[in-house]
C-alpha cells in the first residue's frame, strides 16, 4: 500500500491512503485472493522481474469487479432503489452484474449487438436486464445514457469514476 501519508490525484480529486484502505477492506469479502507470480518468460523477455496477477480467477473472470461493485456500494440507499445500467461488451458488464445481485441493486446492462453471446450469456447469468442495441461500445453507451435519463437509473461508468477507480486500483495496493 501506499505510505499512510500520501495523498495523490484521481480524477482531479485527492485520493488518501484512507481511501484505499476502505475500498481494500469493502471488497475483501467478495473477492478471490490471487497471487502474484513471477512470469519466467517476461522477466527474461524485459531483463527484469515480471509478476503477474491472474485476476481471471475472479468470479467474473476479470479485476472489473473491483470497481464495478465498490461503486455500487457506495451509492446511497435511494440510488441503489434507482437500479444502475452500464454500458459494456463484456468484463465490466458482468462486473456491474454480479455486484448488482451481490447487493440486491436491479441493473440493466447495455451492450453492442456484436457482443458475442458466449459474453450476453454471461452478463444475464447475473440476472440482469440486457439490452443489445448499435454496433459499437458507443452506440451502446449512448442507449444506456438515454436509458439514464428516462428510468433515473444510476450510470456506473467503467473507468471514468472516482470510485471505480478506487476499487479497480485496489489491484495496485498489493503490489506497492
Amino acid at each position: 500500500m501506499p505510505d499512510q501519508n500520501s495523498n495523490f490525484q484521481v480524477a482531479g480529486k485527492g485520493v488518501s491512503y484512507d481511501d484505499i484502505c476502505l475500498a481494500q477492506k469493502t471488497l475483501e469479502p467478495i473477492l478471490r485472493k490471487t497471487e502474484l507470480i513471477e512470469s519466467t518468460f517476461f522477466s527474461k523477455e524485459y531483463g527484469n522481474r515480471v509478476f503477474l496477477k491472474p485476476e481471471n480467477f475472479q468470479v467474473t473472470g476479470s479485476f472489473k469487479i473491483r470497481g464495478a461493485y465498490y461503486k455500487i456500494s457506495k451509492l446511497s440507499d435511494e440510488e441503489k432503489s434507482r437500479g444502475v445500467i452500464a454500458a459494456s461488451a463484456g468484463n465490466h458488464a458482468q462486473g456491474v452484474g454480479y455486484a448488482a445481485q451481490m447487493l440486491g441493486v436491479k441493473a440493466t446492462i447495455v451492450m453492442p449487438e456484436t457482443t458475442p453471446i458466449i459474453k450476453v450469456e454471461a452478463t444475464k447469468k447475473f440476472g440482469v436486464q440486457v439490452v443489445l442495441h448499435g454496433d459499437t461500445y458507443d452506440d451502446a453507451c449512448r442507449k444506456a445514457r438515454e436509458l439514464e435519463i428516462e428510468n433515473g437509473y444510476v450510470f456506473v461508468h467503467p473507468f471514468d469514476d472516482i470510485d471505480v477507480m478506487l476499487g479497480q486500483g485496489t489491484v495496485y495496493g498489493i503490489l506497492v
